[in-house]
């Protein structure tokens, strides 16, 4: 059974990515932003033999391997009618075999130490999640052992109460927590981001 690392993914057009920080930062930065990091993210990631990479995109009608932003990944699936929840739900029931582990497209900094992680932690755990800073969670994993786990019924996306919802789905299961990140949704936040570019430019 094969490890699978599914980021959940937009395409990167000016206008339907980070919406909420383009109140900030305005439209075109917000979407370089977005551009940047997800490149990053899936060539960091998707060059990692130990698990395969997939990306679950939207819109579907823009789900395209030869898309040029989608190169480095193993495959690409359309992520599907729904919220959050429900297109999750879709990768956990439809992956292949064997450990799965979702992430978001717009946490800089995810690397491969985290999803190593993950998938160390789901060889004793049914499920693992990255908590992030925001109430919510930047990664969300399952063993699928011995059967697919269904976390999201009822969940309020968008709240700040979505990771204490989701582990209360998962009742009685063994869930392991990992560091806690931030993602980029804000001016500040970006500013820190801007700060931390800046540093690795000078390295």
């Amino acid at each position: 059974m094969q490890h699978s690392l599914v980021i959940m993914a937009k395409t990167p057009v000016l206008g339907r990515v980070k919406t909420r920080l383009a109140r900030d930062v305005g439209y075109v930065e917000a979407t370089r932003f977005y551009r940047v990091a997800l490149a990053r993210l899936i060539r960091r990631l998707g060059a990692d033999p130990r698990w395969r990479t997939i990306i679950a995109a939207s819109p579907d009608t823009e789900a395209v391997p030869d898309a040029p932003w989608l190169q480095d990944a193993h495959a690409v699936v359309p992520q599907g009618e729904g919220d959050l929840g429900d297109r999750m739900q879709r990768v956990f029931d439809q992956a292949p075999a064997g450990p799965v582990v979702i992430i978001g497209s717009d946490i800089p900094d995810i690397s491969r130490r985290h999803i190593t992680a993950a998938f160390k932690a789901l060889g004793s755990h049914h499920a693992v999640m990255g908590p992030s800073v925001d109430g919510g969670y930047w990664l969300i994993g399952q063993k699928r052992l011995p059967r697919v786990l269904r976390p999201f019924e009822g969940v309020t996306w968008s709240s700040g109460r979505e990771r204490d919802e989701t582990l209360a789905n998962f009742g009685d299961a063994r869930v392991a927590l990992l560091e806690q990140l931030s993602d980029v949704d804000s001016g500040a936040d970006h500013a820190v981001w801007r700060k931390a570019e800046g540093i690795r430019r000078l390295r």
